[in-house]
């Protein structure tokens, strides 16, 4: 088969790999028919994930058809159509009897892509089946379960529920990348009475606006001050970071309120500085965190139900066999106006760009 393989920072290509099998009773093989690439993705190419192996297939998100599984796996069986799951969980460590199943002990957690082969080939193995496959509901399409798989519950879980979304808040959302859309898109399940974006890009702004945003800046514009004005003077109740920048984690802390909340969501390749010499009077909380992806099923439910709009965060499509293209118009969104960018889920004559 096909897999998009890592060798290295700056190197990868769509190439031959081995064919996966059953490692174990609990797994399942899944033959890919949707997948997308993430942020994390292009982090990994850039060197900022050292414990990624050379040789190993990206990828965390998927949609496919079951087509093997072990004697332990009782809740899909071949020919069922799933969502692979961005975390893997193991279901008997502590962490996961608490739902924290990000942080597995017992070899799950961000696995995928990771730690082992990934997604973003033509079949995956998937470790502890029972509990990182979800089963699809029939009236939603390939192209948009695969944003289930870790945009969607990491913006709800690391940004709209740690940082406590409530009626009435003002939440200031740093990056509108496809998790600050999502996060844009999640926080409105809440009613908060203003939501601000912030991004450099034009696009996103405008993709942030019919998502739902109220307000929009870019950083050189001062947002903080933005805020400000927005809330005589106190700043937001919930800011959610969705970039991984030192620049923008400090904005995110200048633009909170005091007794507010910071959610960092982005992931950060350099360190960050906590000015505690003006933030340690403040009454602040900040959360950071990987997503345990517990409220899949909850999300699926609603996406199936027209309740999300994740069609919108969908702008180009490829067929699998077009790879190393879909990541490099992905890694240059700001030249390209890429959101995500899904591979399969239909059939393909060219690359396809959908307007939001």
């Amino acid at each position: 088969m096909k897999g998009f393989v890592f060798h290295g920072s700056g190197r990868s290509s769509w190439q031959d790999v081995p064919d996966p099998a059953l490692a174990e009773p609990t797994d399942a093989i899944v033959r890919v028919t949707a997948v997308t690439i993430c942020g994390t993705d292009l982090h990994i190419l850039k060197g900022d994930v050292p414990e990624v192996p050379e040789g190993t297939v990206l990828g965390h998100e998927a949609v496919g058809e079951v087509v093997e599984t072990g004697s332990d796996v009782r809740s899909v069986r071949p020919g069922d159509r799933v969502l692979v799951s961005c975390i893997t969980a193991c279901g008997r460590c502590g962490y996961c009897r608490a739902g924290a199943y990000g942080q597995c002990r017992g070899g799950g957690g961000w696995i995928l892509g990771h730690l082992i082969d990934g997604t973003q080939a033509e079949y995956v193995r998937v470790p502890y089946a029972d509990l990182s496959v979800h089963p699809l509901p029939a009236t939603l399409s390939d192209q948009d379960a695969v944003l289930l798989a870790d945009i969607f519950p990491t913006a709800y879980e690391v940004g709209v529920l740690n940082g406590r979304v409530q009626p009435g808040d003002t939440v200031a959302v740093v990056g509108a990348g496809p998790v600050g859309l999502a996060a844009v898109a999640t926080a409105r399940l809440f009613s908060p009475e203003r939501i601000l974006v912030v991004d450099p890009a034009a696009a996103r702004r405008e993709a942030a606006r019919k998502l739902g945003a109220d307000a929009v800046a870019e950083p050189a514009e001062t947002p903080e001050q933005l805020v400000a004005d927005l809330t005589d003077g106190l700043g937001a109740d919930v800011v959610v970071e969705a970039v991984g920048l030192p620049e923008t984690f400090e904005l995110c802390t200048r633009m909170v309120r005091p007794g507010g909340r910071v959610a960092n969501v982005g992931v950060h390749g350099r360190p960050a500085t906590l000015h505690l010499e003006d933030l340690w009077s403040r009454n602040l909380t900040l959360t950071t965190g990987l997503v345990d992806t517990r409220t899949t099923p909850a999300l699926l439910r609603m996406a199936a139900a027209g309740r999300l709009p994740v069609s919108e965060l969908v702008t180009h499509t490829f067929p699998l066999e077009r790879m190393e293209e879909a990541y490099d118009i992905f890694g240059r969104a700001a030249d390209t106006g890429a959101l995500k960018v899904v591979l399969g889920g239909q059939p393909h004559e060219e690359v396809a760009v959908r307007t939001a």
